[in-house]
């Protein structure tokens, strides 16, 4: 990211401000380190872009970033403050969701893009909680821009929002439910060549459930995936995502 006006250090990133066309507002975009694999690291339900950084995921996958190996970003969760909120109708909240996928995939990719030096740079989307919700839906919609999902604690099922059916723009930001009915196309082959992997504890507010449901939504149309179930002692928490940050995608490198 260039020098704009608004931008200031974050330890080893940098934060900026930036209007979103898509969403009609301005946001937060972050980046921690210069070289390597772009990953997109989304965060928990209302968080903002420095989130990760406070939590410390961005010390846990650090020997990663001063190696040369990953260039991390991530940006605010609009969507997930807009649900958690409660100030919209749920049409307006899904329209928001669904203009978020839009701004990743029209402003965001290209903006690491560009920061990266190349127009074809392949990412890696990952995230805990909701943020593990845009992690798949990202590589769901845009397997031509995303090349792997770490989806840790995931919670995949946005029909929690909603007390009056699921919007056409939640309908299409949810894998859950647009992927087991989507036609035979290139776009479901090319996500066939991609690769999901769902990690999640089994301990203290953890629903292991949702990342096998994800898992075999996934598995019905081809697309290759795999559960890892870390056991009882690991809780939906910052030390969880922590561990597993780090082991996974170095993985996924």
């Amino acid at each position: 990211m260039n020098g704009a006006a608004g931008e200031r250090a974050v330890v080893d990133g940098v934060t900026t401000r930036w209007f979103s066309k898509s969403l009609r507002r301005s946001l937060s975009v972050s980046r921690w380190g210069h070289w390597g694999t772009p990953v997109l690291l989304f965060p928990t339900a209302g968080g903002d872009s420095e989130e990760i950084e406070r939590f410390h995921l961005i010390g846990a996958v650090e020997p990663l970033i001063t190696a040369g190996r990953v260039k991390v970003y991530s940006c605010d969760s609009v969507p997930g403050r807009t649900w958690l909120e409660g100030l919209h109708s749920e049409d307006q909240s899904a329209w928001i969701q669904n203009q978020y996928d839009r701004f990743v995939s029209e402003e965001m990719v290209p903006l690491i893009r560009r920061d990266c030096g190349g127009e074809r740079i392949e990412i890696v989307t990952a995230g805990a909680s909701l943020g593990a919700f845009h992690a798949v839906a990202s590589l769901c919609r845009h397997p031509d821009l995303f090349r792997s999902a770490l989806c840790m604690s995931g919670t995949f099922d946005p029909e929690r929002f909603v007390r009056h059916g699921v919007p056409l723009d939640l309908y299409y930001s949810s894998p859950m439910h647009f992927l087991p009915l989507h036609p035979e196309d290139d776009h479901l082959a090319r996500l066939r060549t991609r690769y999901v992997l769902l990690a999640t504890g089994e301990g203290a507010w953890e629903n292991p459930e949702n990342s096998w449901r994800m898992a075999n939504v996934l598995g019905s149309r081809g697309v290759p995936n795999r559960v890892e179930a870390w056991g009882a002692d690991w809780k939906h928490d910052w030390e969880t995502w922590r561990a597993m940050l780090p082991q996974y995608l170095e993985e996924l490198l």
